[in-house]
């Protein structure tokens, strides 16, 4: 290591954290309420510290320094000094070592212990105690990364209304894959390995949505126990990937080089990588929580704290702590994370974790808060994907509908509604036709606002947290023991069924039964108008053996079993994409009208089996489910814009549909299968006939030119 200069220069404010320029390195950090904060250099293990440097500041609430002589590589860490005030929101303790917010490279490896609080604990007197040991030796610490990369600008760019997102876990994907050498499971490279493209391309998926990766910490609690948090949604470096994924963990460049090469190659094959990202809280947790980074920085800037009681954070996320993003300082960071994995790390979008966070106000969440003005005019962010967790804990946190311009949300009325449809009968949770036929299209009571279009809905029937597809018809409630909670986590009212048998059965009426509804159900989700999300390991009949909040478990559970694949199931998936892709009618990104005016609209129209239009004593019949509906096709002289005809019979017998007119119409899928190809290839049936429509199926039929 060069000699370190005496002094530090006054550096910059801009860009937050380290930056390699000009012969020296540039630092900037933001503190409101900060009185001094020092730069604190160590060696290259990060063991011994050899400098101090108070950085210049503040100046607008920024910090910064020039360090000449030294470059990438140079491993540092900050402490803050101001007044330790619980009562007023202040936690400051220059005995606590603390993170970069902004840091681009991370090393050390954590571990919990009492001297990361910047309390006593145990103390008689609780949080309002001041720690005054050092921490630096067990503390992470930030690595001044290389000068920026070039950006990555070889996206594939696909359009929203022909999205078809699989929600995967980098490391659950590839752990059991076959032809995935053994050193790439379970890592970046794994999830860009010829095997796993190979099975992406099969399936007609455009885009992956990766669960966090995102530099995590596992909970106190988690780790006491020996556990992880396998999902990863307690982030701590948010500029960082996670070096768990990665073949060498303890080199933060070469993590850094392992994923930008996965998103390459993924998008060398038209995939797009979106992140699953967790702006709504840190690692910090509540005010109980350790003093590692942004506590120790500005507590009263970084978190959201109680009304009338400024020693509590407010806790909007069940995780603590809830980040201040109508900060301007706070939303700047975010922004700047966003901007980074757009531009030096490739990415293609983003789903937000509890997204209402980001616009909640003094006044509670606000579509046009601040933050999402940002976000929409930023020349680099608004060409990626934007996608709500369109809910928090907080006072009406349930904000289905409400996000702004182009966003796009998950859909939780979809998921239970579908699910309802097709298990109701079994359970007594059936739903009405209507309520099914909104959800089929895109719902427009909660999106059709605005200049908001169909593929603002998220469709999903199965997400990470909840029963996979094959449990949802396996068990009729939670077997979460092993999580260590006494079975009191997860979702208790989870629409799911095991249709009179809890948990795997041989017996073959059973069997059929439930793969009959797994395979309308998967009809159901990639044929609705909306924007269609798998979650991984469901196409081939993956099982969690009825945990539906597997959060911690890092072993066979979560990894998908590939040895026990259903490889029809998943070639079923490709064809259900296939047809997607083949009919404008099924990516129709308009509102449908009840009679089409112009030539990008589409009219759609619903029959009872009996072959008329539903009528209001029809959608109001709650002893019938069974129901079809027409898109109509356009013009003549557009080729290729068919009418589709969907009929749909969730019932335990075959049911007649009588088909409307105008025919003929032919055969194009059906789900159950039991539709012979001899019956594909017959003659087309003329309006009128009837078709019998197999038990728990959709069966879609083509209306040929006349």
């Amino acid at each position: 290591m060069t000699a370190l200069p005496d002094t530090i220069e006054e550096g910059r404010h801009e860009p937050m954290g380290a930056l390699a320029r000009d012969g020296g390195v540039n630092f900037a950090v933001f503190s409101q309420h900060a009185q001094r904060i020092d730069l604190c250099v160590f060696d290259g293990d990060g063991v011994r510290e050899l400098r101090r440097y108070p950085l210049h500041g503040p100046h607008d609430g920024l910090w910064h320094g020039f360090l000449r002589g030294v470059g990438p590589g140079l491993v540092y860490g900050l402490r803050a000094h101001g007044p330790y005030q619980p009562e007023h929101g202040h936690r400051f303790n220059p005995h606590k070592l603390l993170l970069d917010p902004c840091a681009r490279e991370i090393v050390g490896r954590f571990r919990w212990a009492p001297e990361h609080h910047g309390y006593e604990v145990g103390h008689p007197e609780g949080t309002r105690s001041l720690d005054k040991r050092d921490n630096a030796a067990q503390a992470l610490k930030a690595r001044v990364p290389p000068p920026p990369l070039p950006a990555v600008n070889h996206h594939p760019r696909v359009a929203p209304a022909d999205l078809v997102l699989y929600e995967v876990h980098v490391r659950g994907f590839s752990m059991q894959l076959p032809g995935v050498p053994a050193e790439l499971r379970g890592t970046y490279a794994g999830l860009a390995h010829p095997a796993a493209i190979a099975h992406f391309k099969r399936l007609g998926v455009t885009s992956l949505s990766l669960l966090p990766v995102q530099y995590h910490l596992d909970e106190a609690g988690l780790a006491a126990r020996g556990a992880v948090n396998y999902w990863g949604y307690n982030t701590l470096g948010f500029f960082c990937p996670d070096p768990r994924f990665a073949q060498r963990p303890d080199d933060p460049s070469a993590v850094n080089d392992e994923f930008r090469a996965m998103v390459a190659t993924l998008h060398d094959h038209g995939l797009e990588v979106l992140l699953d990202v967790v702006y709504n809280h840190t690692a910090e947790g509540s005010e109980a929580g350790p003093t590692i980074s942004f506590r120790g920085l500005d507590h009263a800037s970084w978190y959201r704290l109680v009304s009338g009681d400024h020693s509590r954070c407010e806790n909007l996320t069940g995780c603590g702590n809830t980040v201040h993003t109508a900060h301007p300082r706070v939303s700047q960071f975010v922004l700047d994370s966003l901007r980074y994995w757009v531009q030096e790390m490739g990415v293609d979008g983003f789903r937000f974790d509890l997204a209402p966070v980001l616009g909640r106000t003094r006044h509670g969440f606000d579509p046009h808060a601040a933050f999402f003005t940002a976000l929409k005019q930023d020349p680099v962010l608004n060409r990626a994907h934007l996608i709500a967790e369109p809910w928090d804990i907080g006072p009406d946190g349930y904000q289905v509908g409400r996000f702004p311009g182009r966003w796009l949300e998950w859909n939780d009325k979809f998921r239970d509604t579908a699910r309802r449809y097709w298990i109701g009968r079994s359970n007594g949770m059936g739903v009405s036709r209507g309520e099914f036929a909104r959800r089929f299209t895109a719902s427009s009571d909660l999106f059709h606002h605005g200049q908001r279009r169909p593929s603002a809905s998220v469709n999903f029937i199965v997400a990470h947290d909840g029963f996979t597809l094959m449990d949802l018809v396996s068990y009729s409630r939670k077997h979460n023991q092993a999580n260590g909670e006494d079975n009191r986590d997860g979702r208790n009212d989870e629409p799911a069924t095991g249709f009179g048998t809890e948990g795997p059965t041989a017996e073959p009426g059973l069997v059929a039964l439930r793969q009959r509804v797994r395979r309308a159900m998967l009809t159901t989700l990639m044929l609705a108008q909306g924007t269609p999300m798998l979650c991984a390991g469901d196409e081939i009949g993956n099982t969690q053996g009825g945990n539906n909040n597997a959060y911690c478990q890092d072993n066979p559970t979560t990894w998908l079993d590939w040895a026990g694949a259903d490889t029809d199931l998943a070639a079923f998936v490709g064809e259900l994409a296939a047809l997607r892709r083949a009919e404008p009618a099924l990516r129709h990104d308009r509102w449908f009208q009840a009679r089409s005016t112009g030539p990008d609209e589409r009219s759609l129209s619903w029959f009872a089996p009996s072959g008329h239009e539903m009528q209001v004593n029809d959608w109001h019949d709650a002893q019938q489910q069974a129901l079809a509906c027409r898109i109509n096709g356009e013009p003549p002289e557009r080729v290729g814009h068919h009418a589709l005809l969907l009929a749909f019979n969730p019932e335990a017998l075959a049911l007649p549909f009588t088909l409307p007119a105008p025919g003929p119409w032919t055969l194009l899928l059906d789900s159950s299968g039991d539709l012979s190809a001899a019956h594909r290839a017959a003659h087309p049936q003329g309006a009128g006939e009837v078709l019998r429509v197999p038990p728990q199926s959709v069966v879609v039929l083509r209306q040929l030119n006349p």
